[in-house]
């Protein structure tokens, strides 16, 4: 038996897999509000006292594999809002498991990939994918993840990487005012700024306060005192009965850019085998993808453009990836 985690600040996914049985669906699972607990130990814990009712044993686990939304070094992580500090070595003699290991968030998506089946990712590009070719995962959601796998001659091994806090660099007029803007915020704009969930309002206030764009008095409104504003901009650019330019021009320059980066990530690895794009906004804004928006920018790469046209690109549907990528993490290590 394996436990598999997948840890952020908001909320603790837990599940329990038979390696014998297969890892793609869990034979019991619970969700945890993290912020009600002082730490990993406690809400694994109390997961144990849920299930053993159901006839479980926890001693039965041989191998613990946690995701989780922060770096992890030596054996070692914390999350961002988040007070935990989670230990290998300390996890593996609370909870009487043998095995513990934490991994980056980004890496347990891209564990998963491999072992995707077709309902868990709808496909944008077909290709022409290359077996044992390398593999890109980018992930916008609150902030910008980005991962890559390669094989190692028996299976894929999936790689963490900070590649969405690399310089944003404009391609277009636009562009370049959005960087010229956000230079006067921020010491340092990285993808992650301008193509994330932090990054939709900055495209927008930018439109709005370079007058590229205007903002209509009832979306001004209806934005005032929140705090994130991202959910209502998606919305309102994606539903046909609302004409909102600003929303509109929001969410087809983070489109664009989303799609240059995918590019610029298959072309530092090469990436024949696929580029798959996780987190959360991917999904939301699926309607959008399919429009071939993000096809054209993602192909765009001069001399290469015929080279990026060969490689797959799939959006993940599966919104437990990285619970599953844990678990399969913890299988092969």
């Amino acid at each position: 038996m394996l436990l598999a985690g997948d840890i952020g600040g908001t909320k603790t996914n837990l599940a329990i897999f038979s390696v014998e049985q297969g890892l793609h669906d869990p034979i019991m699972e619970a969700t945890f509000p993290s912020g009600n607990y002082a730490s990993l130990e406690a809400v694994v814990l109390e997961f144990f006292e849920q299930i053993k009712p159901q006839g479980f044993d926890p001693t039965t686990i041989s191998r613990g594999s946690f995701g989780v939304a922060g770096p992890v070094m030596n054996g070692q992580a914390t999350i961002t809002n988040l007070p935990w500090v989670m230990d290998e070595a300390q996890l593996a003699a609370t909870l009487h498991i043998p095995a513990v290991e934490l991994l980056n968030d980004l890496e347990s998506i891209a564990s998963a990939v491999p072992f995707l089946e077709p309902g868990d990712v709808y496909t944008l590009n077909q290709g022409q994918p290359v077996p044992g070719g390398p593999m890109v995962v980018i992930a916008p959601g609150t902030g910008l993840g980005e991962a890559y796998l390669t094989w190692d001659g028996r299976h894929y091994r999936a790689h963490a990487s900070e590649g969405g806090h690399t310089d944003f660099a404009p391609t277009n007029a636009l562009e370049i005012g959005l960087l010229q803007y956000l230079q006067t915020k921020y010491n340092h704009v990285s993808y992650e700024r301008v193509c994330s969930g932090i990054g939709i309002p900055n495209i927008y206030n930018y439109l709005r306060d370079s007058g590229q764009a205007e903002e209509p008095a009832w979306l001004a409104k209806k934005l005032v005192g929140l705090k994130d504003p991202t959910p209502i901009i998606i919305t309102t650019a994606l539903d046909d009965a609302t004409a909102c330019d600003i929303c509109t021009t929001t969410l087809e320059t983070f489109i664009d850019i989303l799609a240059r980066e995918s590019g610029n990530m298959a072309l530092n690895i090469l990436a024949s085998g696929g580029v798959y794009l996780g987190g959360g906004i991917p999904p939301r804004i699926l309607a959008a993808l399919k429009q071939g928006r993000f096809v054209v920018s993602f192909h765009r790469k001069g001399r290469f453009t015929e080279m990026l046209s060969k490689f797959p690109v799939h959006v993940i549907l599966n919104p437990k990836v990285a619970l599953l990528g844990a678990a399969y993490h913890g299988r092969n290590v």
